[in-house]
């Protein structure tokens, strides 16, 4: 790394750990292979390692499929934005298990409601201590582990 950064090396091959941390005002290509298997977000943060100077940069998104998500980065260049993206298109994973993205199996809201949530946990703090009125509810609950059986 030193002698990239020195100049004596020209090609720096390295995994995502470049992600952060790394201020080469020198480096002014990136190629990333296998773009499709990172989230926008941490392409973001990738492509941000090149074009810390006034000299022309590239990143060059290499992927098996061009997708909706990859159109995004050509067009977007805000972190916020593309986690929003990423988040609409992917979905949110597992919030309470090991799946990192994905759409969950019960849905009843998205990130854009989140001017509901106090309203939400009001009447759920209400509807929890009589969940046994409602058996079909406390069984999809229980289902994707959001309460315990």
């Amino acid at each position: 790394m030193a002698k990239f950064r020195a100049g004596e090396y020209h090609i720096l091959v390295s995994t995502p750990v470049v992600e952060v941390g790394i201020d080469i005002p020198t480096a002014t290509i990136m190629v990333i292979e296998g773009a499709d298997r990172f989230g926008l977000a941490q392409l973001h943060q990738l492509r941000g390692r090149v074009g810390r100077s006034d000299a022309q940069s590239y990143c060059l998104l290499f992927a098996d499929t061009i997708s909706e998500r990859l159109k995004a980065m050509e067009t977007h260049h805000s972190g916020f934005e593309l986690a929003e993206i990423d988040l609409r298109l992917r979905g949110s994973g597992n919030i309470y298990g090991t799946s990192q993205h994905g759409l969950p199996n019960f849905k009843i809201a998205t990130y854009q409601d989140f001017t509901l949530i106090p309203e939400a946990k009001k009447q759920a703090e209400l509807l929890l201590p009589n969940l046994s009125k409602y058996p079909f509810l406390k069984e999809l609950l229980e289902k994707d582990k959001i309460i315990a059986a």
